[in-house]
C-alpha cells in the first residue's frame, strides 16, 4: 500500500499563466472597437462614425477643415456636443468668436429612432405579376446586369443618436450636462510688442483644459473609480485672426508653427486622459499648404468640407441632391504603422431636416444616346465633365451611409 502511494507522480508546477484580456472601461455612451478594442464614442453623425472606423477613439483629435461660410463644420461640432449631452458626458467648449453659451443653445434636439429611420412598407404583389417583374423595373434595362451594391454602409449595431436640426435641444436636457467654457475675450492675454500674444492665447486654452482634466478626474494617472466619464472637447475655428493668429492673414505668417505647437500639446494631453476633441480650422484661408499639411498630420482624424454655397455647383442640376463635398484627409489605423483610407474617395454630404448624411457621390446617368458630348460638358461644367462621363456607367449606384 505504501509503495503504491509513493508511485503516484505529482504534476509539475510551472510558471505558465493563461493570458486574459484586460478589463475594458465601461462608460455610458462608449463601446470598444471591434478591430482593436479601442474605446470609441459617437460623433453624433452615424455616417461619419462609419467613415472613421466605428466612431472617434478616446484620446484622439478630429480635425474639420471648415467650409467657406462655416455652416456645416459648425453643424458637425454641434452634433458632437449634442451627443455628449445625451450620453451624459462632460463638455469643454472653447471659442474666440461666439460665446460658448450661444453655441450650446443651438444644439439640435434628439429624436426617436422610428422618426429618424423611415422604412416604407412593402406593397403586396399581385398574383398575376411575375416574381421578378417589379424588381426588374426599378432600374433602366442597360444597368440591369450590373452588380448590386449595398446601399447602407452603416454598422448593423446601433451607435449614437439622431437629431432634428430644425429644433433646438430643450433647456432641461442641456442644463443637465456639465459644461466647461473657455471664451477668449474673458481670458485676456498681456499685450507685448512681439508676436507672443497669439502664443499666450493658445497657452491659456491648453492650461485651462489641463486644469479641467486634472480637477474632474479625467486623467488616467489617477486611481480608477467606478464613476468614470468622458470629456468631449470642442474647439471652434482655431487659427483664425480672432485667436490672434496670423495664419489666415499673411502668405508667410510670422508665427506659422504656433497652432502646430498647440496641437502637439493637445494630442499629448488627450493621450493620457479620457478625453476626445473636435477641432475646426478655416483651412481655406491658409495659403501655406505645407503648413496645413503639418497641422493635419498632428491630428489623428482629418476631414475637409467643401460647400456648394456661392459656387457654380450650387445651381448645377447634377449636384442638386447634395450640399457639398467631403474630403478625407487622414484616418488613423490605431495600433498599426500605416494609416487607412477608405476605398471610395468621392464623398458628398447633405443636410436634411432631421439628419446630416454622408454619401458616395454619384452623378445621374445619361440615358439618352443623342446627347452630344458638348452639351454634357456644358451641363456638368469643365472641371467635372470627365468625372460625369466616367461615373455614368460605373458610379450610378448610390452608397448611402
Amino acid at each position: 500500500m505504501a509503495a503504491s502511494k509513493s508511485g503516484v507522480s505529482k504534476p509539475a508546477v510551472t510558471s505558465f499563466q493563461k493570458k486574459t484580456r484586460s478589463k475594458l472601461i465601461s462608460i455610458s455612451g462608449t463601446r470598444p472597437s471591434v478591430q482593436n478594442g479601442q474605446l470609441l464614442v459617437s460623433t453624433g453623425v452615424t455616417s461619419l462614425d462609419y467613415l472613421l472606423g466605428g466612431g472617434l477613439a478616446v484620446g484622439t483629435v478630429l480635425l474639420i477643415e471648415e467650409d467657406r461660410y462655416d455652416s456645416y463644420s459648425r453643424t458637425i461640432l454641434k452634433y458632437f456636443l449634442a451627443e455628449g449631452v445625451v450620453c451624459r458626458h462632460e463638455l469643454f467648449v472653447a471659442s474666440a468668436q461666439d460665446n460658448p453659451d450661444d453655441i450650446l443653445q443651438e444644439l439640435p434636439s434628439p429624436i426617436l429612432d422610428d422618426v429618424a429611420i423611415h422604412k416604407p412598407a412593402e406593397q403586396p404583389r399581385l398574383p398575376s405579376d411575375p416574381p421578378d417583374s417589379l424588381d426588374a423595373m426599378k432600374i433602366a434595362w442597360r444597368y440591369q446586369n450590373l452588380p448590386k451594391v449595398q446601399t447602407a454602409l452603416a454598422s448593423s449595431s446601433r451607435f449614437g443618436h439622431y437629431y432634428d436640426v430644425s429644433k433646438t435641444m430643450e433647456p432641461e436636457i442641456r442644463q443637465a450636462a456639465k459644461c466647461h467654457r473657455f471664451y477668449l475675450p474673458e481670458h485676456p492675454t498681456q499685450s507685448s510688442p512681439t508676436h507672443s500674444t497669439m502664443l499666450k492665447s493658445y497657452s491659456a486654452l491648453l492650461k485651462s483644459l489641463q486644469e479641467v482634466i486634472n480637477r474632474e478626474g479625467f486623467d488616467l494617472t489617477t486611481p480608477m473609480s467606478n464613476s468614470r466619464n468622458i470629456l468631449r472637447v470642442g474647439l471652434h475655428s482655431l487659427g483664425s485672426a480672432l485667436w490672434g493668429d496670423d495664419l489666415c492673414c499673411r502668405d508667410n505668417p510670422r508665427n506659422g508653427h504656433a497652432l502646430a505647437t498647440f496641437l502637439y500639446g493637445l494630442r499629448a494631453l488627450l493621450r493620457s486622459s479620457l478625453s476626445v476633441a473636435v477641432v475646426t480650422v478655416p483651412s481655406h484661408l491658409i495659403q501655406d499648404r505645407a503648413l496645413m499639411g503639418s497641422i493635419t498630420r498632428l491630428c489623428d482624424n482629418a476631414i475637409a468640407l467643401e460647400s456648394f454655397k456661392g459656387s457654380e455647383r450650387e445651381t448645377n442640376p447634377l449636384y442638386k441632391d447634395y450640399h457639398g463635398l467631403l474630403h478625407v484627409r487622414q484616418i488613423p489605423q490605431l495600433n498599426c504603422l500605416a494609416s487607412k483610407l477608405p476605398d471610395h474617395k468621392d464623398l458628398a454630404f447633405k443636410l436634411k431636416r432631421k439628419q446630416f448624411t454622408i454619401e458616395r457621390l454619384h452623378l445621374p446617368p445619361d440615358l439618352s444616346e443623342t446627347v452630344s458630348r458638348v452639351s454634357r460638358g456644358e451641363l456638368a461644367g469643365a472641371p467635372t465633365a470627365a468625372s460625369a462621363c466616367g461615373t455614368g456607367t460605373s458610379g450610378n449606384k448610390h452608397l448611402d451611409f
